[in-house]
């Protein structure tokens, strides 16, 4: 078994969870550095109402192909919130440098009336 290098820094996770956790930002990847994008964005409508929600990716190398894990929760609406998360589609880089990438999916199911909405965009660049 090969071992990477990693640096990065842990913070204590204040997810609403029973269990203690502590969450690791990644900040080089066998001496590469990587980077990070935020999303935003609005669910569809269903069951009378719509969701808002926001996040940041999870790190990846930069100046490579590559796509990004984001997992968040959307704001709190009629009484329930929902789940978000996947994997952004590959790399779109941009004539005057940068990149962004495009992310859609489902939500989880919740809500007194069991629903879930559909949700699209793009990162930042």
């Amino acid at each position: 078994m090969t071992s990477v290098p990693v640096t990065g820094f842990l913070y204590h996770s204040d997810e609403d969870s029973c269990e203690h956790s502590h969450r690791l930002f990644i900040t080089s990847w066998d001496g590469r550095p990587v980077h990070t994008h935020e999303f935003r964005g609005v669910t569809s409508f269903d069951v009378g109402h719509d969701h808002r929600y926001a996040g940041t990716t999870e790190p990846a190398p930069n100046d490579v192909q590559h796509t990004h894990h984001y997992r968040t929760f959307t704001s709190f609406d009629a009484r329930h919130r929902h789940e978000i998360q996947g994997v952004t589609g590959p790399a779109i880089f941009l004539p005057e440098g940068g990149h962004y990438h495009e992310f859609s999916g489902v939500t989880t199911v919740d809500g007194d009336t069991p629903h879930r909405h559909r949700y699209s965009g793009r990162t930042s660049f």
